[in-house]
């Protein structure tokens, strides 16, 4: 992991809060003072606060299938977070376990998973038989434009999780004041949370707090780029691991195998059975 310096969370305005009189008091000890009524973060709070969960971020990743899921429903994170989920993808080559919800918090994902993973099933039928015309034969124009149809609703909803097949080891939440949601099922349900705390917010209800601008495009991208190449780093020594594991075996198997000795001494002379004659 590298280190974030104070420098690279100024120029990305980490430390500009929210108005004063929106600020969340249960925020007051990560606030290093207020400037035209506007609350300036301590950046050494989110330098601390940053470390710390990408090294746990790093923890989890290096567990054999975890998951990771990233909310951030606001505009300006939206391509940011598909462009990491990407990024991850190419990095890890095998699954690299990462989801993303950028539309909108289904209630239910993390408290009802049993019940909503019914629509990644059904959204996976829909995507085999709009591509394949031999499973449209029967059917109108009509009936396959309703296909269409209900697929681009599943897929606004669900297309960064539909895959999930069970729920996940942990969520990174962008504004965790505005999916305020997802909070209260992953405490609901256990699943450990990492999310930027902005002023307004309760640093309380996360397990690793990040206390940072959650607006700011260069705040975004720095905390979100950080917090993924954790991932990425966990699940890499993850595979390394797997495979140093596998070639230990692999000796251990060869070292158990008994040794044939193939070499004949020429000294050694096949014995006769016949008597020399007189």
């Amino acid at each position: 992991m590298r280190t974030i310096s104070l420098e690279e969370l100024l120029e990305a305005g980490c430390h500009f809060g929210h108005q004063v009189v929106r600020s969340n008091p249960k925020a007051r000890d990560y606030i290093y003072e207020a400037r035209d009524g506007i609350h300036i973060i301590d950046l050494a709070k989110t330098k601390e606060g940053l470390e710390e969960a990408g090294k746990y971020v790093k923890k989890v990743a290096q567990t054999p299938n975890s998951t990771l899921v990233i909310v951030g429903t606001k505009r300006q994170s939206s391509d940011i977070i598909k462009n990491s989920a990407e990024k991850a993808k190419k990095e890890v080559k095998e699954d690299p376990g990462i989801y993303f919800v950028t539309s909108r918090w289904v209630g239910g994902l993390l408290t009802n998973f049993a019940e909503v993973s019914k629509n990644f099933k059904k959204m996976e039928e829909l995507n085999e038989n709009l591509s394949d015309p031999q499973k449209q034969k029967g059917y109108t124009k009509r009936e396959v434009r309703m296909w269409q149809k209900e697929k681009d609703k599943l897929e606004k909803l669900y297309g960064g999780v539909y895959a999930l097949n069970k729920k996940p080891d942990l969520l990174f939440i962008i504004d965790s004041r505005l999916e305020d949601i997802a909070v209260k099922e992953a405490i609901r349900t256990g699943v450990p949370t990492v999310a930027i705390t902005d002023t307004n917010a309760d640093p309380t209800l996360i397990d690793y707090p990040i206390p940072a601008n959650d607006d700011a495009a260069g705040s975004l991208e720095l905390i979100i780029g950080y917090i993924m190449d954790a991932w990425i780093e966990g699940k890499n020594s993850l595979k390394l691991k797997v495979k140093s594991e596998k070639l230990e075996e692999t000796k251990t198997d060869n070292s158990k195998k008994p040794k044939v000795n193939s070499k004949i001494k020429a000294t050694d002379k096949p014995k006769s059975n016949s008597k020399n004659k007189d």
